[in-house]
């Protein structure tokens, strides 16, 4: 009967080694788990080949050690035993900054493909190690198939790059592991991943329009204001022409943004340019305090259109994320932790809080959440019904379809409401220096008219 090597994790999630007769590898597998074993990875022991012969010389003396010798010498293994049988290191490339989310998906999706195909699991590390080009995630496939070679688990070696690998990702490959079902929770977490990544290139991809006629806008207002009003207004003090207020007031303005009025160190056009930078800037420097967080994150939901939009894709992503967790395995008051500390909003943090200290004081989910009031009645309802069929799982991905596809609407809708709006701001500006630039050449032209009569 064949023999197998296994890599296995114990209940406690610690890496086990040893060798199993069996049948066949699936057999094998099953009589690992029948010692409450989970595998990781089952290889066959290989037979030695006939070219290789051994003699046996046997000591003298009762109790002697035997005395084994290998007479087709290789050079291989002559090299490997002077070399002390130590591996050569990798060289890493020059890498910083974070591993993109698109990248990390892929990865994702490949290993799941990998794993579902009976590929061990150190092979797999390998093999995606050795198509990625030189970087980051080349240099943390490196690492990470390191630490599992040397018996850690995939879980403990990927956490110790946080810049891939968050603490949502490391949390469902340990419930992976510890289930004997990585490849299926590889398989999870992708199709969660790119969900996520489709949800939020659809919120980007609807924003390039306005932003785009935004920018275009202000850099040709800008340039008329530079250049086109200053010589409009040298023809109307040749004629001597008196100015409406109007004019007036959009030459200075004019003056004031190329820095041509007295006492004024930096032209105005400087400020424009340089005010959402600096706006930018403060909001990340608020949210780095608790108080500035909720600050910020409080006045978004309350922006007409904008909040809604934000609250949608905080319900869709915390009723996902926490239903990819429990599906996985994990324990709800762990789920509920990580989902928390995944959030991305304020608000939502400190209400899935109260849940958690709910459901750890032996109450139910529905009840805090629907006291919180940050979500809609439906949503309260649904996780409700889960709670009572035992079915939460199941709901919460429902309902993080149900607001993907709301999402969308709202996006729409946003999208439908800034272009007449842009329409009749940019209007506004444009019709405003027309008539204050026309205002004086009617005053010229009656002033040429009643000289003529």
């Amino acid at each position: 009967m064949p023999s197998f090597t296994y890599e296995a994790l114990n209940a406690a999630g610690k890496p086990q080694k040893g060798a199993i007769d069996a049948k066949n590898s699936e057999d094998a597998v099953q009589k690992i788990k029948a010692q409450g074993y989970f595998p990781t990875s089952v290889s066959e022991q290989k037979i030695k080949s006939p070219g290789m012969k051994r003699t046996t010389k046997k000591g003298k003396g009762k109790g002697a050690a035997k005395e084994t010798t290998d007479t087709r010498g290789r050079k291989d293994l002559t090299a490997m035993s002077a070399a002390g049988g130590k591996k050569k290191k990798k060289e890493l490339s020059i890498a910083i900054g974070r591993v993109k989310k698109k990248q990390l998906t892929t990865l994702t999706r490949q290993l799941s493909t990998l794993q579902d195909a009976g590929l061990p699991l150190l092979r797999s590390l390998q093999v995606l190690e050795e198509q990625q080009k030189p970087g980051m995630l080349k240099n943390i496939l490196v690492s990470v198939a390191e630490d599992v070679e040397g018996g850690s688990p995939l879980s403990d070696a990927m956490a110790k790059h946080p810049k891939a690998f968050d603490r949502l990702y490391t949390k469902m490959i340990n419930a992976g592991e510890i289930g004997g079902v990585l490849d299926v929770i590889l398989q999870r977490l992708a199709e969660f991943m790119e969900k996520a990544d489709r949800l939020a290139r659809r919120i980007k991809g609807a924003m390039i329009y306005p932003v785009t006629v935004i920018t275009v806008a202000v850099v040709i207002v800008t340039g008329i204001m530079l250049f086109v009003i200053p010589k409009f207004r040298d023809i109307f003090m040749d004629f001597g022409v008196e100015l409406p207020g109007l004019t007036v007031w959009l030459i200075n303005t004019s003056y004031w943004m190329a820095g041509k009025q007295a006492s004024q160190p930096v032209p105005g056009a400087v400020y424009i340019f340089a005010a959402p930078i600096l706006f930018f800037l403060f909001i990340k420097l608020l949210k780095k305090t608790e108080l500035g967080r909720s600050i910020v994150d409080h006045a978004k939901l309350l922006i007409p259109g904008v909040g809604t939009l934000i609250r949608k894709t905080a319900t869709a992503r915390f009723t996902r994320t926490l239903g990819t967790l429990i599906t996985a395995g994990v324990p709800i008051l762990e789920a509920l932790t990580i989902t928390r500390d995944t959030s991305g909003n304020y608000v939502f943090e400190q209400a899935l809080g109260k849940v958690h200290d709910s459901i750890r004081d032996g109450e139910s989910f529905a009840d805090p959440l629907r006291e919180t009031k940050i979500v809609d009645p439906i949503v309260v309802n649904m996780i409700d019904v889960g709670e009572e069929t035992g079915d939460m799982d199941v709901m919460l991905m429902k309902i993080a379809d149900n607001y993907d596809e709301e999402v969308d609407t709202a996006v729409t809708g946003l999208v439908a409401m800034i272009e007449p709006l842009l329409v009749v701001v940019l209007g506004g500006i444009v019709g405003t220096v027309v008539v204050a630039m026309f205002l004086p050449l009617v005053a010229m032209i009656e002033g040429v008219s009643g000289g003529g009569i």
